[in-house]
């Protein structure tokens, strides 16, 4: 099997088997995060981990030293941090006097770089997900362009629903297909509360190229409107009064993916919500969605999830 516990070992007793059984079923990317790697080279032990599917995964660490620096530097990927206890006296290079506690709440973009001196006891959970997880976000839920907004560095904030959210996921089983799809579904609203909370406009923005407001909000209207139909480069770049090649830049300059990742992610999104709150045959909600065929979505539906729609609607309702 070619797993990332190989390629990022932890000693054994720094690490929980419940959390080693995970290691070893998950694939390579799920140990990409460097954030993760840094954890797994200091005297941390990792109490739990899981790789939730749509490139997220979660892990509750603990720690145990006198005292320890751990450093971050541009990571690539962003991390939700949650204190579940102790942490009383960590605090970050460049903010002297602020230190953790449970509750607690700190957002590590993916460009940030930091120092933090551990003292003491501390658990905590991590959640490690891509830039790409806000570009859809961005777009539906705060009709932003992608690259206008970043997450904020922030250290020890409060939100209380985010980090109920987080004890949420804290309480949820990790083991087992129906398990995780519960948990990845906890923490997609986990990211959704992260971004309304602590996305902002990046600083001395000035766009260039790309779809008017107005024109970007027509074509996410009318994709969603006609989803169940073959949607055409051709039928967009009629409906914003450009040619192909330039709508399919600047869609892509807009939405933060091509046109056809765009379509292909709300058609998954719509077969999840058609899933999730109907009892629909699993061949009309392919119809409503747009897919050739149940073959088609199901295999569409499972690269997207891990799961074909039918385990995925069963575990839900479960």
């Amino acid at each position: 099997m070619n797993t990332g516990i190989l390629h990022h070992p932890i000693p054994d007793e720094r690490l929980a088997p419940a959390a080693r059984a995970a290691l070893e079923a998950a694939p390579r990317d799920a140990m990409g995060h460097a954030v993760f790697r840094t954890m797994s080279g200091t005297d941390a032990r990792l109490e739990r981990f899981a790789w939730l599917g749509d490139g997220l995964a979660a892990a509750v660490w603990e720690r145990h030293t006198d005292e320890q620096l751990t450093a971050y530097s541009q990571p690539g990927h962003h991390t939700l941090s949650c204190y579940l206890g102790g942490g009383y006296r960590v605090e970050r290079h460049g903010a002297p006097g602020q230190f953790g506690a449970p509750g607690r709440l700190c957002s590590l973009p993916d460009w940030h770089e930091s120092g933090w001196m551990v003292r003491d006891s501390l658990r905590l959970m991590h959640i490690y997900f891509m830039p790409d997880q806000f570009t859809r976000r961005a777009v539906l839920e705060l009709d932003r362009e992608p690259r206008e907004l970043m997450l904020q560095d922030r250290t020890y904030f409060d939100n209380p629903a985010l980090a109920h959210l987080c004890q949420s996921l804290l309480d949820a089983p990790w083991l087992g297909t129906d398990q995780l799809l519960r948990a990845n579904e906890i923490t997609h609203e986990a990211l959704s509360q992260l971004l309304r909370d602590q996305a902002a406009l990046r600083p001395d923005l000035r766009l260039k190229g790309g779809l008017a407001p107005y024109l970007r909000r027509r074509l996410a209207d009318w994709i969603e409107a006609h989803l169940h139909e073959p949607v055409t480069l051709g039928r967009l770049a009629e409906l914003a009064c450009l040619s192909e090649f330039h709508l399919a830049r600047m869609f892509r300059m807009s939405f933060g993916m091509p046109p056809s990742a765009w379509i292909a992610a709300r058609r998954i999104d719509r077969a999840k919500a058609l899933l999730k709150t109907g009892a629909l045959p699993l061949q009309q909600v392919a119809d409503a969605c747009g897919y050739a065929d149940l073959s088609h979505f199901s295999h569409r539906f499972r690269a997207a999830t891990g799961v074909p729609p039918g385990q995925w609607r069963a575990a839900l309702r479960g």
